[in-house]
């Protein structure tokens, strides 16, 4: 493959209003483009920050869905399948970039691109959002920077030719996938194959949320998806709990603790039991029973569990501390 050098210049206009033909045509079609790409800033040691080959998995973006960083999808445009090219893009179209690394790498490391399940209100979710949790990216965000994209085009996929995944569905498509992967996480769940029915309702989750975004927070239409998505969320947390995934379970119960309480407080009261935090699983029960007496048996149930585990913690600790006295 031969690395075709392109540079992006603003006053190149008539480059620019080419690749837009081209991107427009592609846009009314959807095309899915495969591609490996590699970031590198435009220092002496042409630092890379990002390489997809690297991590060993390609990219794939639908051309025409408003991928954040709008610039890829132009270039994309202009290259064939096989070209390998390298493109100097200024600040102008390299702002977003940190924002698109991190979903990339929180993707490439099996976590969520988006962080679904954190509230953005208080004073302790603004210092987290402060950070992208990379220091490379967050200071490309302090300072932005132009960039150089390495991009080798791999594959090109008419919309008939590959299963669409929710990222890449319309805001009315992503509402009508909800129930359908809702009822296939139910499926999964009643199966015992929980790991995949999270990502169904992970999945439903994130559709929601999406969609979430584009209205205004708790006017009628957001809290109509609020409900949805903290619904799915505690079918979530079941799955977790099976998959011994406590201290998820009581991050993401804490979140809806107001909206679906009673649900909320026994899952957190169940994962608090399972790692010997007896006097949270305690006053969770108790909260319980205060908003459901009839959940007595269940709790009654929950709070014998919880008796057992720690007489079996306290014998561990003195067979651990024995000798050391």
């Amino acid at each position: 493959n031969k690395v075709i050098g392109k540079e992006l210049l603003a006053e190149n206009l008539v480059y620019l209003l080419v690749v837009y033909s081209v991107m427009g045509l592609f846009s009314l079609l959807f095309i899915q483009v495969t591609f490996h790409f590699r970031t590198q800033l435009c220092d002496d040691e042409r630092t890379v920050i990002d390489d997809s080959k690297a991590v060993g998995t390609p990219m794939e973006i639908v051309i025409g869905n408003m991928f954040k960083l709008d610039i890829w999808e132009t270039l994309l445009s202009s290259m064939r399948i096989g070209e390998v090219a390298e493109f100097w893009c200024d600040i102008v179209h390299t702002g977003v970039y940190p924002l698109v690394s991190k979903s990339m790498r929180r993707i490439a490391e099996g976590k969520d691109p988006v962080d679904w399940h954190i509230h953005t209100c208080g004073m302790a979710n603004m210092f987290a959002y402060h950070s992208l949790g990379y220091e490379d990216l967050d200071e490309l965000m302090k300072e932005p920077k132009p960039l150089y994209f390495v991009l080798e085009l791999l594959k090109v996929q008419q919309p008939s030719e590959y299963d669409r995944e929710s990222w890449a569905l319309s805001d009315e498509e992503r509402l009508k996938a909800v129930p359908v992967l809702h009822g296939q996480g139910n499926k999964l769940y009643k199966q015992g194959r929980y790991q995949e029915a999270t990502q169904k309702y992970k999945e439903a989750i994130i559709c929601i949320k999406n969609v979430q975004t584009k209205e205004k927070a708790w006017e009628v239409p957001w809290m109509k998806l609020e409900k949805m998505a903290n619904t799915l969320t505690l079918n979530y947390c079941q799955c977790l709990l099976r998959m011994e995934e406590y201290y998820e379970v009581i991050e993401h119960t804490t979140d809806i603790i107001n909206q679906h309480p009673v649900k909320a407080y026994y899952l957190r009261g169940k994962a608090h039991v399972e790692v010997w935090n007896e006097a949270e699983a305690r006053q969770d029960f108790s909260r319980v029973l205060d908003l459901n007496p009839g959940m007595k048996k269940a709790v009654k149930k929950e709070l014998a569990i919880l008796n057992m585990r720690m007489e079996e913690k306290n014998e561990e600790d003195k067979l651990k501390y024995k000798g050391m006295f």
